[in-house]
């Protein structure tokens, strides 16, 4: 066990550099959540799988990401913070490079696993160490550098990763780690090695731990394989419900009676704390739903590359980062609870707006409307954090800002796998009820045809027109059942009591 003195905090090129270096490794973990979600149409055709499928690259990550986060404070503990965020690091960088090699979609999943294991501790070792070196006047600006950091890494994400999957390559956007990680290594190596935090010898839980990877892969492989098994006709998809069940049960049981915990669950018996995690991840599931959502139906659908598909999700976050510190000093000021149902009301109403959408939209049409949403992200979910942290006891602060990232990060993996679901299964439908009603589907040929096209021709225009059609109307239905979520988001966070006291945000990783 050490016993040095604290580190002492870092100064003039020192302090500039050392804070670039950390805010940088929080930017890359943050936007490899979202460099995908564009890509996914991409690196499906070329492993010669579905969308659906392709999916999975994004599910991994995040799962993985989330299981890690409960973690750090022991490893933190344990090894040293500097010495587990190096590791962490190096370890992202030669996973992010294998996956840009990755030959088929099995292989790229367990390096995306791999990859997003040893990114979760980053983003919370980033704004620990930033803390650190940073003296203590200069606390608000560290914190306002992370947070920074981790609202624009989500809105570069979609922009980059479609510009360079159409001009690159899949593959690139997982190499374009390599070059910037390998940087903020060697400067971490000189600038932070003084930054070493001391260890002591303690225990972790091992039997919560396994039962959390048990039960949360198990319910993420259900639902990203159900569709391609007939959900429940399959035994294999039944024994994974089985073991979720099961594997979460124990874990509930095993969590609330071990002395040290891998996920502190007693934070649960405080009412504010369920209601604020709750209207949190219902949000934030339907936000990144409908974010992973959007580009793939640009893509199949409305005839837009990568590229173009990942400027329109990015206008969500024009107006979401620079309105980032208004929302924050306004749950300072304001009932936080009016704060996150205003948010929640503003993303809900917008989204019905979205659910008119039809197949002739152009650019401006459809893109405005992500640009106007985007206001009321932060206005959900800085509040929401503050209204849940606020509501546990001053000491129970970190390990409630722990679960709570748990919850926010999962609930976005099951989104992801859910919306792709239920938008295929939906489109099918649609095709059925609309082939169906074609009350004169031969005449409709004879006027295609009298146009210039060879029956054969004009027979498969009309089955694009009645499957794009079909596409249409399931990806409205699925913003509208979006849009419900955020209404329920938002009427669940009356549940939380009036907030006593402003939680430090400065928690959350």
């Amino acid at each position: 066990m050490r016993t040095d003195a604290s580190p002492q905090p870092l100064s003039g090129p020192a302090l500039a550099i050392g804070g670039l270096v950390l805010a940088v490794s929080n930017f890359l973990v943050v936007l490899d959540t979202t460099i995908a979600n564009v890509s996914v149409s991409n690196i499906a055709g070329a492993l010669a799988v579905s969308p659906s499928q392709g999916t999975w690259v994004i599910t991994s990550y995040a799962v993985a990401e989330a299981i890690t986060v409960p973690l750090t404070g022991w490893l933190a503990g344990r090894f040293g913070a500097v010495r587990v965020f190096l590791t962490g690091l190096i370890g992202f960088a030669i996973f992010s490079f294998l996956c840009g090699l990755a030959p088929s979609l099995g292989v790229l999943v367990l390096l995306r696993v791999l990859q997003g294991l040893c990114g979760g501790p980053l983003m919370p070792l980033s704004q620990t160490l930033l803390l650190q070196i940073f003296p203590k006047r200069l606390a608000s600006a560290a914190t306002g550098l992370w947070a920074m950091t981790t609202l624009v890494a989500p809105v570069v994400g979609p922009i980059l990763g479609g510009t360079l999957c159409d001009n690159v390559g899949w593959a690139s956007i997982f190499w374009i780690n390599v070059p910037i990680a390998a940087l903020c290594v060697a400067a971490a190596l000189r600038l932070l090695r003084s930054q070493e935090t001391p260890t002591v010898r303690t225990r972790v839980d091992v039997v919560g731990l396994a039962l959390l990877i048990v039960w949360v892969g198990a319910l993420q492989i259900m639902l990203d394989v159900g569709k391609d098994h007939d959900w429940f006709e399959s035994s294999f998809v039944v024994v994974l419900a089985v073991v979720a069940a099961v594997g979460f049960g124990a874990f509930l049981i095993w969590e609330l009676t071990a002395v040290e915990p891998i996920v502190d669950l007693r934070v649960f018996r405080h009412r504010g704390f369920c209601a604020g995690v709750a209207a949190l991840s219902i949000g934030f599931a339907a936000f990144f739903g409908m974010s992973v959502l959007t580009p793939l139906w640009l893509q199949q659908n409305m005839g837009y590359t990568a590229t173009w598909a990942g400027y329109v999700t990015a206008l969500l976050g024009v107006f979401a980062v620079p309105a980032s510190p208004f929302a924050a000093s306004l749950s300072a000021k304001i009932d936080s609870r009016r704060l996150v149902f205003l948010g929640l009301v503003w993303m809900a109403l917008i989204t019905v707006m979205r659910s008119q959408a039809t197949s002739q939209m152009g650019y401006f049409s459809i893109a405005h409307w992500l640009l106007i949403q985007g206001v009321g992200l932060p206005f959900f979910f800085v509040p929401a954090m503050g209204l849940a942290l606020s509501s546990v006891d001053e000491r129970e602060t970190a390990g409630a800002a722990g679960v709570m990232n748990f919850c926010r990060t999962v609930s976005g993996a099951f989104a992801t796998s859910l919306v792709q679901t239920a938008w295929e299964n939906g489109a099918t439908r649609n095709h059925v009820e609309l082939a169906g009603a074609l009350n004169d589907a031969q005449g409709a040929i004879d006027q295609l045809a009298a146009t210039g096209l060879d029956p054969e021709q004009a027979r498969e225009t009309l089955a694009q027109m009645v499957d794009g059609q079909s596409v249409m109307l399931a990806t409205n239905q699925i913003f509208a059942t979006v849009a419900v979520l955020f209404v329920i988001g938002a009427l669940i966070v009356w549940i939380a009591p009036r907030p006593t006291r402003v939680a430090d945000t400065s928690a959350v990783h």
